[in-house]
């Protein structure tokens, strides 16, 4: 296999023709640039204990970042310097002020929009580089402004002076420094954008806030940002391409925002004048927008450090190294109402006041709390977005942003209700055979979606197509109702072996790529004229029959093996077929996968995971046959894997989802040290921030072009990456339990997948982080392949952290001495971590109602749930999955297919796991 390295030529068709986004630089148009010569520009070189810096000679905008000794990386696009020097390129050192004042209207100054000579200043003690830019912010500004660099005892500092010059006081609604790191990755190859690219994650937290800035591969050190006093870190504003932005728009760059390059972005002081103009009709922000009134003759500085982090682990280490407010959400800042959540802050200053927006949406309650840290209990009532304002002594406000959903149980409940009944498709007479379907759904219009110009959205197929009926399905796995389940089994067996997939023949099992296509000479009358048909995205049958989308397998290899599981661990649940041919057509998609579609398989595949699930059934229910001829075709592309540096290559130049499924493979042979790089390149685009939104928000900023209603180039959160992210970081912490930075990534990331819920049911592409919108999206789009990472990988984990003490993630815990009894409440009570044991519990059939573990001796005493009709046996497997973790046995149970059956009574059973 040849590895794919490059953007394909379809993906800059696809961007171009999209409206509203700017498109991929084609390769000719690359080599086209790449002959320009751009003058060289001359800089001024600089150093600080932890960088090496320069500043543009003319601008005296900084134009190289590196950590100290380390020249072959920079986190700021120095190697694009030279073309981005023009006027309207932004740059960090440059300022954006929206400001009025009375009885006027606002008024828009910008450092960049068109630069003029500006004035060097006298230095000071520790000062690099001083200036008076104002003549370079435009016309009639009413302000000086003035910007140092400085050397703030080894620190680096970026530091504006705003100084009323008029005779009226001046209102600034709008402050903002653009933040312009290199996250570009046009022109450059995987190992290259993992090499030399960064990403950057905000804290939207007010005057605790901050910017991370990681490299693509992981690796330290990372870059922190962080406020001077009376820069609060209000909005993270986008700096928009110039040529989509509005006309009067000044606040813009010209680099091309795409799939290649996620664009800049403002960190944004005061927000009021854009609260009160653009983001008018959006929901509410993250934080109250404020503005800054200077009377005449007064000035206010405002302030940045530059601070490096030895590694991703480290951040909040050296936000407190640094004098930072530090919070820590246990197990993160989704918050259910049946379930207690944690809050620990620490800071220089003492907590002073805890205040929730809205009010009583949640109680913080204070607990004995030691190391340094003050502890919180908290409690969450209500629904939606919800933020709790800490003030601090010394004046400062810290926000932290949750999301309070209902209880799990209830949740899995809506969404199976809603997707096999609003989105619950019968059209007899549907020429596309989609019937019986569940499709997608605008929850604007209230009404399924069985047109749309992306024909995929439509048609079954494609993540923004399938995803609907995919997380109707993965529902089943831990949470069937029979009538779902019922449901699914229609329409897996009539719609899609009857039409998505190839039945018989040569290409049994193949998938296409959509059942919806655009056809006006065989269908005149059927197609909306409203509709955009004239885009490439209206595919003709040729193209939706394709069977080459290796993406397209997974999710219905995904229908059949929850059908094989609930055929296997239920009792009625399942009628048409048995379990041995739901399990052989799980089968027989996978193998159809490697033959059908070679080119994408080659590439980690989105709910990829769920092969290696099929292949370890395969091998349980002894189909040796199959289960050989499977293993062969995915350790050929472990092997193949193997052999690169970074193996994450997709349809895309960059992607965030192939990587779960690299890791299981890497872990299934034997391949630890790649495991281990995709471990940490996860890491690299994974955050643990106290923002629901952000915390383990894997990146996306594409996909709302092929699955959301509002098609754009945006910061996606909790988009799929989230929870699939989340599968193979769970993983990693099971094997080493030590390292809690990867179950908060990972717990984050899983809780994030299922706020895109709504109180019905109604399961969201993805939340629009744009304060323009600040939203969810209107249609399910491809949100089914996040609940599924969230299917698969709920539990409750049991761990005992050095600096906090005993916690749970995923459910309650009552502990007296050495004995600590767990109630799970996590969304499928069927998988249990404990972690000072490494034991790794899990149910396929039955639900846990409580667990006690004595930390002594290393039993666990389980309590199982009462018999029902359909599930009138528990089937019980473990293992210990750390390397010096204690094999357990069980005092209950027949084996079973690699576990245990447990007959379940009327009461409750109680199950014996002990140490040997």
């Amino acid at each position: 296999m040849k590895p794919f390295l490059k953007p394909l030529p379809l993906v800059a068709l696809m961007l171009a023709a999209l409206p509203g986004v700017a498109p991929v630089i084609s390769a000719q148009a690359q080599e086209d640039k790449a002959k320009k010569v751009y003058p060289p520009i001359p800089k001024t070189a600089m150093e600080t204990p932890a960088f090496d810096l320069a500043l543009r000679a003319d601008t005296q905008t900084l134009a190289h970042l590196s950590p100290k000794g380390d020249a072959a990386f920079d986190f700021v696009p120095a190697a694009r310097e030279a073309e981005r020097a023009a006027n309207g390129y932004v740059h960090i050192g440059d300022i954006h002020i929206r400001l009025k004042q009375a009885g006027g209207d606002w008024q828009d100054f910008s450092s960049a929009h068109l630069r003029k000579q500006i004035t060097a200043l006298a230095g000071g003690p520790g000062v690099l580089a001083a200036a008076d830019i104002t003549a370079s912010m435009g016309e009639g500004i009413p302000l000086r402004v003035e910007r140092r660099w400085v050397n703030d005892d080894g620190v680096l500092a970026m530091r504006f002076t705003l100084a009323n010059t008029g005779t009226a006081p001046v209102e600034i609604g709008g402050l903002g420094m653009p933040m312009v790191f290199d996250n570009i990755i046009r022109d450059r190859d995987l190992d290259q954008a993992h090499a030399q690219a960064s990403f950057a994650d905000p804290y939207i937290g007010r005057d605790a806030g901050y910017l991370q800035v990681t490299r693509l591969n992981g690796k330290g050190p990372a870059l922190l940002v962080l406020p001077e006093k009376g820069t609060p870190l209000e909005a993270y504003r986008p700096i928009l391409e110039k040529r989509w932005a509005p006309k009067d728009d000044i606040f813009t760059d010209k680099s091309p925002r795409s799939q290649v390059s996620e664009g800049f972005y403002d960190w944004t002081v005061a927000s009021k004048g854009f609260a009160e103009k653009e983001w008018a009709k959006a929901g509410r922000q993250w934080n109250a927008p404020t503005s800054i009134t200077l009377a005449p003759g007064e000035s206010r500085t405002i302030g940045l450090r530059f601070v490096t982090s030895p590694s991703i682990r480290k951040i909040e280490d050296t936000l407190t190294a640094n004098g930072r407010p530090v919070a820590v959400g246990i197990p993160g800042y989704v918050v259910p109402t049946d379930q207690t959540a944690s809050l620990f802050l620490k800071s220089p200053s003492k907590v002073t006041g805890i205040e929730s927006f809205p009010a009583g949406a949640l109680t913080a309650t204070a607990e004995k709390s030691g190391k340094g840290w003050a502890r919180y209990r908290i409690k969450a009532s209500g629904w939606g977005r919800a933020r709790l304002t800490v003030t601090y002594a010394d004046g400062q406000k810290q926000t932290v942003s949750y999301y309070i959903t209902k209880p799990l149980d209830q949740v899995m409940a809506d969404i199976g209700h809603f997707t096999t009944t609003k989105q619950w498709f019968e059209g007899k007479n549907d020429p596309f055979h989609r019937s019986p379907a569940i499709l997608s759904y605008d929850r604007e219009e209230n009404r399924i979606l069985s047109q749309d110009g992306r024909v995929w959205v439509a048609g079954m197929s494609d993540e923004g197509g399938a995803g609907a009926w995919v997380a109707a399905t993965i529902k089943q796995l831990d949470n069937p109702d029979p009538a779902e389940v019922a449901r699914i089994e229609e329409l897996v067996n009539k719609t899609v072996i009857g039409h998505l997939q190839v039945a018989q023949g040569e290409h049994q099992g193949g998938v296409k790529k959509s059942l919806f296509y655009y056809d006006p000479k065989e269908f005149p009358d059927y197609y909306d004229p409203k509709i955009n048909w004239k885009s490439w995205t209206a595919w003709p049958k040729q193209a939706a029959d394709d069977l080459g989308r290796s993406y397209n397998y997974p999710h219905v290899a995904i229908g059949h093996w929850v059908l094989y599981r609930l055929a296997r661990d239920n009792r009625g649940l399942v009628k048409q077929h048995d379990w041995k041919f739901y399990l052989t057509w799980a089968y027989r998609t996978s193998v159809a996968m490697m033959r059908d579609a070679p080119y994408y398989a080659e590439f980690g595949q989105m709910e990829g995971d769920v092969f290696l699930d099929i292949l370890k059934d395969l091998k349980r229910e002894g189909m040796t046959a199959e289960a050989t001829e499977m293993e062969r075709l995915m350790k050929a592309r472990a092997d193949h894997w193997r052999t690169m540096k970074y193996p994450f290559g997709s349809e895309m130049a960059w992607d965030s989802t192939g990587q779960p499924e690299v890791y299981a493979w890497m872990r299934y042979f034997g391949y630890q040290p790649q495991a281990d790089v995709t471990r940490e390149v996860i890491l690299g685009y994974d955050p643990t921030i106290p923002s629901w939104g952000y915390n383990g928000n894997a990146r996306r900023y594409w996909d709302f072009l092929y699955g959301g209603k509002v098609s754009r180039i945006e910061r996606q959160i909790h988009h799929y990456g989230s929870a699939l992210n989340a599968v193979p970081l769970f993983d990693a912490f099971r094997q080493n339990p030590a390292d809690m930075h990867l179950l908060r990534v990972a717990y984050g990331g899983m809780m994030g997948g299922i706020t895109n819920i709504d109180q019905e049911g109604f399961g969201s592409a993805a939340f629009h982080a744009w304060p323009d919108m600040m939203k969810w999206d209107a249609i399910t789009g491809d949100y089914g392949m996040g609940f599924y990472g969230h299917a698969i990988a709920a539990a409750t984990y049991l761990v005992n952290d050095p600096r906090f003490g005993w916690l749970t993630f995923g459910g309650d815990l009552a502990h007296k001495g050495h004995k600590l009894t767990v109630t799970p409440r996590d969304g499928a009570r069927r998988r249990l971590f404990i972690a000072p044991a490494g034991l790794w519990i899990t149910l396929e059939e039955g639900r846990i109602a409580s667990a006690a573990y004595d930390a002594k001796s290393g039993k666990v005493t389980l309590t199982l749930d009462p018999a029902t009709a359909t599930a009138p046996q528990a089937r019980l497997l473990f293992k210990t999955t750390t390397a010096d973790g204690r094999a357990y046995e069980t005092d209950t149970g027949t084996p079973d297919r690699g576990g245990y059956a447990i007959a379940l009574g009327s009461g409750e059973t109680t199950v014996t796991l002990s140490p040997r």
